[in-house]
C-alpha cells in the first residue's frame, strides 16, 4: 500500500532509493489517534441512491485497511493521504455521544433514521477503547430514535444488548458486510477486519438477540468475488439475517490508482481482467459517479449480478422489506430543570 499525497496538495512526493544502504528495517507502521472536538455530528445528505438523509461519524479514518473503501478520499480534506494516512492516522470524537444529545434536543429537530457506518466503520479496532459508539447508542435508546448500523466489526456484539432491545421495539437494525467467504482473499483486500466466518456468527448473535440483519454483500469485485454471490447470500441466510443487499465495486478519485496497485501487485494475473471488467461497467471509466448508477454499474454483467441476486433472495427468503423504523417513540427525556407540561 502507498500513501500518495492527497489531492489538494500543491506538490507531489516520492520515496527513492538514494544509495545508502539502511542499516536497520523501518519501524512498523503505528496507528496514531487524534481526539477531534465537533461543533455537529448529524451530517445531512440528499443522494437518492441511499435511504437515509442523515448520518453520523464517530471516527475519520477506518483502521480495517480496506483497498477497495470509497471512504478513502475524505482523508484529503483533512490533508491527509488517502493511501496509508487513512488507515494509520485515525480521527475520533469522543465528545460525539454529547453532541448528539444537544441536537436531538434542539426545538428544531425533526426526528428520521440515523445511518452509522456508512462511511467509516464505527466498530473499527479503536472503538473497543474509545467506546464513542457504545454511548451513541446509548442517548440513542434514551431517546428513542431510530437507527440503522453497517459493519464488518464483531465489537458490534458487546452492544447487542442495546440493539437487541431497540430492534424489538422497531428502533434499529443492522447491516453486517461480508466481500468474500475466502478467508485467504479477505485477508488480502481487507486486512484488519474479522474473518468471513466470524461475521456469520456476528449475524447469528445479533439475530438472536432479536434485532433484524441484512446481509450486505459490498462491493461486488468483478472477476475476484462476483461468482461467491449465492454462497454469500446463502450462508448469511442460514446465519439468521431477514434481508440482503448488494453493491458494485466502486472506486472514485484517490481509490482508483490505490486498487490497480493493490490488484497488479496482488493478483497479477486477473488484473487486466478484474479492471477491465471495472471499465465495462462504467462506460470505459474507472468509475462513473452518476446516481443510479454508481452503486452498480451499467451494462450486461451489472444487469446479471442484479438478476442473480433477486433469484438468491426469492429463493432464500431475503427478498422482503423490512417495515419502516419506527420514528411515533421519539422523546426528550426529562432533564433537572426542565419545565413540565401541566397536561
Amino acid at each position: 500500500m502507498s500513501n500518495p499525497v492527497s489531492r489538494f496538495d500543491a506538490l507531489d512526493r516520492e520515496a527513492v532509493d538514494d544509495g545508502w544502504e539502511a542499516e536497520e528495517d523501518l519501524a512498523p507502521l503505528r496507528t496514531e489517534v487524534t481526539l477531534e472536538r465537533p461543533r455537529s455530528v448529524i451530517t445531512r445528505n440528499t443522494s437518492p441512491d441511499v435511504f437515509f438523509d442523515r448520518s453520523i461519524n464517530p471516527y475519520r479514518g477506518c483502521e480495517h485497511g480496506c483497498i477497495y473503501c470509497f471512504a478513502r478520499p475524505t482523508h484529503a480534506y483533512l490533508g491527509l493521504s488517502p493511501g496509508l494516512d487513512f488507515e494509520t492516522k485515525l480521527i475520533a470524537r469522543p465528545e460525539a455521544p454529547e453532541v448528539l444529545e444537544r441536537e436531538l434536543r434542539a426545538k428544531s429537530y425533526k426526528v428520521g433514521p440515523i445511518a452509522i457506518g456508512t462511511n467509516t466503520d464505527p466498530y473499527q479496532p479503536i472503538e473497543k477503547d474509545q467506546k464513542i459508539m457504545r454511548r451513541l447508542l446509548e442517548v440513542l435508546y434514551e431517546y428513542r430514535h431510530p437507527v440503522c448500523v453497517v459493519t464488518k466489526g464483531t465489537l458490534i456484539e458487546r452492544d447487542a444488548d442495546i440493539l437487541g432491545e431497540m430492534g424489538r421495539m422497531g428502533l434499529a437494525r443492522v447491516g453486517i458486510t461480508v466481500t468474500t467467504l475466502d478467508a485467504d482473499v479477505s485477508r488480502k483486500m481487507e486486512p484488519r477486519v474479522p474473518s468471513p466466518e466470524r461475521r456469520m456468527r456476528t449475524i447469528r448473535a445479533l439475530a438472536a438477540a432479536g434485532c433484524p440483519v441484512r446481509v450486505m454483500v459490498s462491493p461486488v469485485v468483478p472477476a475476484l468475488t462476483d461468482h461467491e454471490l449465492e454462497a454469500i447470500l446463502t450462508r448469511g441466510a442460514e446465519a439468521g439475517a431477514t434481508t440482503a443487499s448488494w453493491i458494485m465495486l466502486r472506486l472514485p478519485l484517490e481509490v482508483a490508482p490505490l486498487f490497480r496497485e493493490w490488484v497488479t501487485e496482488i493478483f497479477p494475473e486477473r488484473a487486466a481482467r478484474i479492471m477491465g471488467r471495472v471499465r465495462d461497467l462504467h462506460g470505459g471509466k474507472d468509475y462513473d459517479a452518476e446516481f443510479g448508477k454508481r452503486m452498480t454499474g451499467e451494462g450486461a454483467f451489472a444487469d446479471l449480478i442484479s438478476h442473480r441476486f433477486s433469484i438468491s433472495t426469492n429463493r432464500l427468503g431475503l427478498d422482503i422489506d423490512l417495515p419502516r423504523l419506527d420514528v411515533s417513540q421519539f422523546r426528550c427525556p426529562v432533564r433537572k430543570g426542565d419545565q413540565l407540561s401541566l397536561f
